[in-house]
């Protein structure tokens, strides 16, 4: 009997003891998650699709397209609630913050204007005629230009001082997102509709190239990897990230990524990459040498396809969509570790 309690006390130990490694392990999988979710905002009556967002450092804005509400949220990103909805708007698509003006552009796809709206109360100062389908902006407060891409194919230059268009670069077709590259003066511009990357030469205001994407279409997102010198850029047909050379265009390699992608981001600290698909998750992807490889495939929300990753917050910030009873909402996450 003596020796039969002394093997159930063995056993007892040994089932005990994987029990805490298993545990321990748990922890240790779950405190170094990639992509830790933080906070949930709620959009209060927001419905259907949301676009691109932006953000006001120094009061601790989000500006949120929600291009089906044709409104425009602003979160409080420090109280962590929704502040205000600016309506009235006409799909709008973009949304860029310029600091040094205090000017917020919000570019409206259905008929083509930029709505101005300037500090803390955002009061409406103007807005600027582009046509047709104004879309993704950029800001370069560096030299006061702002770039909108718009209509069926063009790259507006608008003065951020006084508003005017002073240059217009035309393309084949529509642009999706593009990027300023702070290296050299050079924008690289995704136009799916014609299987290209184009550059552009932002100080004389010409396209200087058109890099074919090699097989992969629908190249909606792009990002910069500076450090590399490379062009990210993630395509929906198949679902991949491609990486090219900044130099040349030469497509370097290329890896699987979750579906229907609409933005990416470079985490510089880390050598990360985050990538959020309207499939409903998001792939962080690290750096691998001259390539990268996924390291996390995170569940998130069907059609949670929108992100911003903000450096400064150190925060990636997710647009999620309204479904059922659920309200739209911005999941916050925190990197980690």
């Amino acid at each position: 009997m003596a020796l039969l309690r002394g093997l159930f006390f063995t056993a007892w130990l040994v089932i005990n003891a994987w029990s805490l490694v298993a545990g321990i392990s748990a922890c240790q999988a779950t405190e170094f998650e990639p992509l830790q979710l933080e906070a949930k905002v709620s959009l209060g009556d927001v419905r259907g699709r949301i676009d691109h967002m932006a953000v006001d450092l120094a009061r601790n804005r989000l500006f949120v397209s929600a291009l089906g509400n044709n409104s425009l949220s602003v979160v409080n990103l420090e109280a962590r609630r929704l502040e205000r909805s600016i309506e009235g708007l006409r799909k709008p698509q973009g949304v860029g913050y310029d600091p040094g003006t205090e000017i917020l552009y919000v570019a409206n796809g259905d008929d083509g204007s930029v709505s101005l709206f300037k500090g803390a109360d955002l009061a409406p100062v103007g807005q600027i005629e582009l046509g047709t389908d104004a879309d993704n902006i950029r800001v370069d407060s560096k030299v006061g230009r702002i770039f909108i891409g718009h209509g069926d194919g063009a790259l507006a230059i608008v003065d951020a001082a006084t508003h005017d268009k002073i240059g217009s670069v035309p393309l084949k077709v529509h642009p999706e997102s593009f990027q300023l590259d702070g290296n050299t003066n050079r924008v690289f511009v995704n136009v799916p509709n014609s299987g290209a990357i184009d550059v552009v030469d932002r100080t004389s205001g010409e396209k200087i190239a058109s890099w074919p994407t090699a097989g992969l279409s629908a190249n909606f997102a792009m990002a910069l990897d500076r450090a590399r010198q490379q062009v990210l850029v993630a395509f929906r047909s198949p679902a991949e990230l491609g990486v090219f050379s900044a130099a040349d265009g030469g497509l370097i390699s290329s890896i699987p990524t979750c579906g229907d992608v609409d933005d990416l981001f470079v985490d510089s600290k880390r050598d990360r990459i985050y990538i959020s698909c309207g499939e409903g998750f998001l792939d962080v992807v690290a750096a691998d040498g001259a390539s990268y490889r996924q390291t996390a495939h995170i569940a998130t929300a069907a059609g949670a396809r929108t992100s911003l990753f903000v450096p400064e917050l150190d925060r990636l910030l997710l647009a999620v969509p309204a479904k059922g009873d659920a309200a739209a909402a911005i999941w916050i996450f925190r990197p980690s570790p």
